[in-house]
């Protein structure tokens, strides 16, 4: 809690590592951008706020040489064409603790809601301390192998605790809530019934032989 004080008060990171940047782009569809490309106007971004930030460079050029880049770049940007004429950035700064506590399984339809909900428990639970709880989970249900992971990315981006616009999610987000919280992990997994703040699920349409989450 004092760390939290002192981080608003001082406007500074809560925590040493401040992330992959991971960027939504909605770009109007009458949209035009000029002077350059937008993921390098992103980067330059992201490079100017860690410089000014003082954040802790995080990122490895090449995923086996592990090289530093020195400076957050480059991020992940997600673009996605919609209709008008502005340009709509959403970002997120996702730490490797959360990170690296993500998962993905490929259920059958059969299983249906009971399986999904004891495999976002489960990973809850597995996570345990190393998320820093309490988290927010993000959950993608739906769409193919990949863009199940891509929309339990943009379910982070909605407010804290705001539930699905559909009343059968929003029951799920609920239900899946109330067990993580009855697993007594806690703030940091020092124990306690606040381990996560909220459930934001989202879902797409899907092949009718699969499941995934």
């Amino acid at each position: 809690l004092s760390n939290a004080e002192i981080a608003q008060r001082e406007k500074i990171p809560m925590c040493q590592d401040t992330g992959l940047v991971v960027v939504f782009a909605d770009i109007g569809r009458k949209a035009h951008i000029d002077g350059g490309s937008l993921v390098d106007a992103v980067n330059a971004g992201v490079r100017q706020g860690c410089k000014e930030g003082y954040l802790r460079a995080s990122v490895t050029a090449d995923p086996l040489c592990r090289a530093n880049t020195g400076d957050n770049t480059p991020a992940v940007v997600h673009t996605e064409l919609v209709e008008g004429d502005r340009l709509k950035l959403q970002l997120l700064a996702k730490g490797g603790g959360c990170e690296n506590m993500s998962r993905f399984k490929m259920l059958t339809p059969a299983e249906g809601t009971d399986a999904l909900i004891e495999f976002v428990v489960e990973t809850a639970a597995r996570a345990g301390p190393n998320a820093c709880p309490p988290m927010l989970i993000g959950v993608g249900v739906g769409g193919s192998f990949e863009y199940s992971a891509v929309l339990s990315k943009k379910a982070l981006l909605r407010r804290i605790g705001q539930a699905s616009s559909l009343p059968h999610v929003a029951t799920l987000e609920q239900s899946i809530l109330n067990r993580v919280n009855a697993s007594g992990i806690g703030p940091q997994g020092y124990g306690g019934m606040t381990t996560s703040l909220a459930v934001h699920l989202e879902t797409a349409a899907c092949h009718i032989a699969s499941l995934p989450v």
